[in-house]
């Protein structure tokens, strides 16, 4: 057996070693102090936890390849290949690369937050979690729907609760027999007399257009944002009984046939 050869490989054992324990502990304190750094940042949760393993992969390949070049292992070649099996991946997982992109631009800008109810990616619903490649969505109607980060990100956002205030639109069309005084009278009172309205702005409430079998007011007032729902119908009721009450019409079709007497 030759000595000198077993030695050799022997130093190169605990060469190999070293550099492992050392190594690890240097990607251990590197990671954390990347982690440190994010959180300080307020960086989003969900970012910091890929980020940090991420990380800590790519460092465990880099000493990989240090460990295999103290056996003498060429390794230019290594990262080739290496090289050539990432772009493999990051083909084959273009989709989820894209949706990872479009999850870090969602959680570092935050156009929305848990809670909000949103209009994004042709889907509207609350926001139940954002996770780094999909939003989850509640419906009004209680149904979960995962859209992927990218279709997300790509799409315009509407953000219906980020603001505290809504304004609540209604357009109510009238008989043209109406009196036009009596009808805006009796709109603005309702308005005014709903708690929930906003008395600042002051309720608007205007003749809005001429229509073809109807004159249509414009009634805008402003609320809460979690009361749009219930000023929107509430209005709408007690607008349909104040006008049954005060006889004013709501226009309908109506069909007027004409007898002619025989000459």
């Amino acid at each position: 057996m030759n000595i000198n050869l077993v030695t050799f490989y022997l130093r190169q054992v605990i060469m190999a070693v070293i550099i492992i324990i050392v190594g690890l502990w240097a990607i251990k304190f590197i990671v954390n102090l990347a982690k440190k750094a994010m959180e300080k940042k307020r960086v989003d949760s969900a970012i910091v936890s890929f980020s940090t393993k991420l990380l800590s992969i790519l460092l465990k390949v880099v000493l990989f390849i240090s460990i295999a070049g103290t056996f003498g292992f060429e390794t230019t070649s290594m990262i080739g290949i290496i090289s050539a099996l990432a772009f493999a991946v990051g083909l084959a997982l273009q989709g989820s690369l894209s949706n990872f992109a479009s999850g870090v631009m969602i959680l570092l800008f935050k156009p929305f937050k848990i809670g909000d109810y949103v209009e994004a990616g042709g889907y509207d619903g609350t926001v139940q979690e954002i996770d780094i490649f999909s939003t989850i969505l509640a419906t009004p109607d209680n149904k979960k729907i995962i859209v992927p980060n990218s279709e997300v990100y790509s799409s315009p956002i509407t953000n219906y609760s980020h603001y505290d205030k809504r304004r609540v639109d209604l357009e109510i069309g009238v008989d043209y027999d109406s009196d036009i005084k009596q009808v805006k009278k009796s709109l603005e009172n309702i308005c005014n007399n709903h708690e929930l309205v906003h008395k600042d702005p002051a309720p608007f409430v205007r003749l809005g257009t001429l229509a073809d079998s109807s004159i249509n007011f414009k009634v805008r007032v402003w609320t809460d944002t979690p009361n749009y729902w219930a000023v929107y119908f509430d209005l709408t009721e007690t607008i349909k009984e104040n006008f049954d009450n005060e006889n004013i019409e709501f226009p309908y079709p109506h069909v007027t046939i004409t007898k002619r007497d025989n000459e």
